[in-house]
């Protein structure tokens, strides 16, 4: 297990970003959160297995059918325990 930041830049607040993101990680299996920031961008954080996290990643480009991403930054944190995947608000 490993624990990532997934940082989303371009449309992605107003249209349920945060909601398909949620679907997806508990669809993988993650646990972590996804938060809107005051800078308009959108930040996952999000621990499972290297191969869930990139496919989150993959489906975190495109986003939901509203949303335009403009740019994905992925880092790697320090191992964090989550006990669901949640949306901060």
């Amino acid at each position: 297990m490993i624990t990532r930041s997934i940082r989303v830049y371009g449309r992605v607040q107003g249209v349920f970003y945060r909601k398909f993101t949620l679907e997806k990680a508990v669809s993988y299996g993650l646990k972590g959160t996804v938060t809107n920031l005051p800078d308009g961008s959108v930040e996952i954080i999000a621990t499972g297995t290297p191969e869930d996290l990139d496919a989150l990643a993959i489906d975190c480009r495109t986003g939901p059918p509203r949303a335009i991403v403009s740019n994905l930054e992925i880092t790697g944190l320090p191992l964090q325990s989550f006990d669901s995947f949640k949306i901060r608000r």
